[in-house]
């Protein structure tokens, strides 16, 4: 079915396949709606959640966090709000970003966001369990942020105050058995990360490109396609592995400069 959206026609369908990370939800969603790429699902993924009004030091952060794991093929997932969830979507750029939204996809919310979700409906993916018309309650959102969390590999938490709707987002993920990496922040900053610190239920990221590179390395070439072939060598597998799942493709691609071997194991270069 189609809604037209501010304007434009955008092909609104219900979610018709199973989704397994959203088995980890308390109940897998009765209805499911989408817009866009619906592929970005196959890829590595991250949830990346924060205040809604960051700090600079976050901003900039979350910033290269976002386009650190995007430039190596991993799509990032969250809400669309304002803040953090805003700023991780636009630095993962709208083709490699899933947002998940807390009202009727026919609704562009928040306002503020318009453009950004905009360009998420025409090369990105954006989610939602509520059928058209529906305006966002606050009991929405605690669904919106379930979905946000168990469709990510892992929870990354930029900033966030004690009792806010990142560390409700928090408890979800400790209910899934989702790891959960945050900023460090100064003293009297982000109570609620350094409170995870603190407790040890959080992991800090230090380094964003030694944290980035668990997903693989940046190719050299940056016009190699992001498909299934792509993720499989940022895994670094062996040379019979790659035969037997792509065939001929491994020399293929190894003589167009793609992937080298090294000691029987296929890298991309």
């Amino acid at each position: 079915m189609g809604y037209n959206v501010v304007g434009e026609l955008f092909l609104v369908q219900r979610v018709d396949w199973h989704i397994a990370e959203l088995d980890s939800m308390k109940k897998y969603p009765t209805e499911l709606y989408y817009i866009g790429d619906k592929t970005l699902l196959n890829r590595p993924k991250v949830s990346i959640v924060g205040s809604r009004r960051p700090l600079n030091y976050t901003k900039q952060a979350t910033h290269k966090i976002a386009k650190a794991l995007t430039d190596r093929g991993v799509a990032i997932i969250s809400g669309v709000a304002m803040g953090v969830d805003a700023i991780a979507h636009s630095s993962a750029e709208a083709k490699n970003s899933i947002a998940v939204v807390a009202n009727g996809l026919d609704i562009r919310y928040p306002a503020v966001n318009r453009f950004l979700i905009e360009e998420i409906e025409r090369s990105g993916l954006i989610l939602s369990q509520f059928p058209k018309g529906f305006q966002p309650t606050p009991w929405s959102f605690v669904v919106r942020n379930e979905i946000v969390v168990a469709l990510g590999d892992i929870l990354i938490v930029t900033e966030a105050d004690e009792n806010s709707g990142s560390i409700r987002s928090v408890e979800f993920a400790l209910k899934m058995g989702k790891p959960i990496f945050v900023l460090p922040h100064r003293l009297g900053e982000s109570m609620g990360t350094n409170s995870l610190l603190s407790r040890g239920v959080a992991q800090p990221i230090y380094n964003i490109d030694e944290f980035a590179n668990r997903y693989g390395i940046i190719p050299k070439n940056h016009n190699i396609k992001r498909d299934e072939f792509f993720y499989f060598c940022q895994t670094s597998p062996t040379i019979d592995e790659a035969i037997k799942r792509f065939g001929d493709r491994i020399y293929e691609a190894e003589l167009e400069g793609l992937i080298s071997i090294e000691n029987g194991l296929i890298k991309l270069v």
